[in-house]
């Protein structure tokens, strides 16, 4: 992965403001494959996109990710570390971009869902309903072709379970053990979510120290951006020392 360097992740950061979460995460998909063909990226398997944005998280910010949720039977706040690259790993699925299930009459194909499946799905009235009509490749019962509508809700569990198995990225839930009470709270983690939270703040902490810099020496943000971070810190440093 090349890692992005400061003005290419401000001018990402800058266009993120404006759009919805779903956005956000393609533009850091982007930023996090910046080789790869943009029309690819929206159709690729969500565990693949969630393994790429672990995998930038790491080299951004580091390993260790700080994690704080709020017990859902006392309300205690608690907190851990998860390790992105150890996620990134984690979450590589099957290299099949297409699950098979054949049982009781029925064979069906489903090809993994996308972030644009699973967008498109989220604004039609029935969300499971429509991903299945999307994501559906063929579907036959004891020799006749039948729709997406016509699968029974063991034969959808079944697709379900498949999907899971080959894509398991594609839904992160921790499952975590309250040290006050002992009781376990479940929450999902939104690495794109999570990851726009540390690019925004840390983008504001570089525009701070351009301000501060050119403010002190007159130079141009080009010209700051391109200073190491150490060496930024250190000039910033012997700003506050006048």
């Amino acid at each position: 992965m090349a890692i992005t360097g400061a003005a290419g992740l401000l001018a990402a950061w800058e266009a993120g403001l404006a759009e919805a979460p779903a956005g956000r995460a393609l533009l850091l998909h982007r930023t996090a494959r910046p080789d790869a063909d943009a029309g690819s990226l929206p159709v690729l398997p969500v565990g693949e996109r969630e393994a790429d944005l672990f995998a930038l998280r790491r080299a951004l910010f580091g390993e260790r990710m700080q994690v704080r949720l709020e017990c859902r039977a006392c309300g205690a706040d608690m907190e851990f570390e998860l390790d992105a690259g150890e996620l990134a790993q984690s979450l590589t699925g099957r290299d099949e971009a297409v699950v098979r299930v054949a049982e009781g009459g029925w064979d069906v194909e489903f090809r993994l869902p996308s972030a644009a499946d699973l967008t498109a799905a989220a604004r039609s009235a029935d969300p499971r309903g429509a991903l299945l009509a999307r994501c559906l490749v063929s579907a036959v019962h004891d020799g006749t072709a039948v729709t997406a509508g016509d699968l029974p809700a063991p034969v959808q569990r079944r697709i379900a379970e498949a999907v899971e198995a080959a894509d398991p990225g594609a839904d992160l839930t921790l499952n975590v053990g309250c040290p006050e009470c002992g009781r376990p709270t479940r929450a999902e983690l939104d690495i794109a979510s999570y990851l726009w939270t540390e690019l925004d703040a840390w983008a504001r902490d570089v525009l701070l120290d351009v301000h501060l810099l050119a403010t002190a020496y007159g130079w141009s943000e080009p010209e700051i951006l391109a200073l190491s971070p150490l060496r930024r810190r250190y000039y910033l440093e012997l700003c506050a020392d006048v």
